[in-house]
């Protein structure tokens, strides 16, 4: 089994109703994997199903990563429904306001935090005892090149991903020799409907700042995603991929 064959693989992937995770998934799918789409958005989720033609290895199940008893939940659902889980994608995500630091409202840091940050920790401790137990698996999580440079008016998201990048790495040492490999990638913008809801100001000073000019597609990061994802990926924990057209310098 390598890169472009998820046969006989079970995956759940959060915020899997769009961008991102939806492109991910759909490889998966199309590469002969299984997957739970995990996702706050119940209608969204509907919608996706019915589009991808409701086949017999994609389940749904609405989760708030941000809570711990709804991540449990969708767990336990997602097993009976696809089977013991060998991958997950911690995709999950929101940008929150565009404001300056000393305007940001607390509710607002708390809920990015929560979803961006917390939810990644939920899910991935949630889901890894079950890969430690049978001597494989595969994280991968969503952070971002904010966590990295840090974005002006996006205080929150910024923290976020950069906890994210932190958290990778601390939990993948944990479990190094377990079989169970965790990497994050870190993208500059992409054409998601979450960067296509975002203040238009802050998406230009985003692709300026991108040498090749442009955004990112869900298409690039899925390749990325999906060879992370593979039995091709053997050497690589804790590592935090750029995706950043150019933009990134470390």
């Amino acid at each position: 089994m390598k890169d472009g064959d998820f046969t006989g693989r079970a995956a759940i992937v959060t915020g899997g109703a769009k961008g991102i995770g939806l492109a991910v998934a759909k490889r998966i799918l199309e590469r002969g994997g299984k997957v739970a789409l995990w996702d706050v958005d119940a209608e969204a989720l509907a919608a996706r199903v019915s589009e991808l033609g409701n086949p017999s290895g994609l389940s749904a199940a609405t989760v708030d990563v941000s809570s711990e008893a709804s991540v449990a939940v969708g767990h336990a659902n997602s097993v009976g429904a696809i089977g013991p889980i060998d991958l997950l994608v911690n995709s999950a995500g929101i940008i929150g306001p565009t404001v300056p630091t000393t305007s940001y409202a607390l509710p607002d840091w708390k809920r990015v935090i929560d979803i961006d940050l917390t939810g990644v920790f939920l899910c991935s401790k949630t889901v890894a005892p079950g890969m430690v137990d049978r001597g494989y698996g595969r994280i991968v999580n969503i952070a971002s090149i904010a966590g990295k440079e840090g974005t002006p008016n996006a205080p929150a998201y910024s923290a976020a991903k950069a906890g994210v990048i932190a958290f990778t790495k601390a939990m993948s040492k944990e479990l190094v020799n377990t079989g169970v490999l965790i990497n994050s990638i870190a993208p500059g913008p992409i054409e998601t409907e979450m960067v296509a809801n975002a203040d238009p100001k802050h998406v230009e000073v985003m692709i300026s700042k991108c040498p090749m000019g442009r955004l990112g597609t869900v298409a690039e990061v899925a390749t990325m995603v999906c060879w992370l994802l593979s039995e091709e990926c053997t050497f690589n924990t804790g590592a935090c991929f750029d995706l950043s057209g150019g933009r990134a310098v470390y």
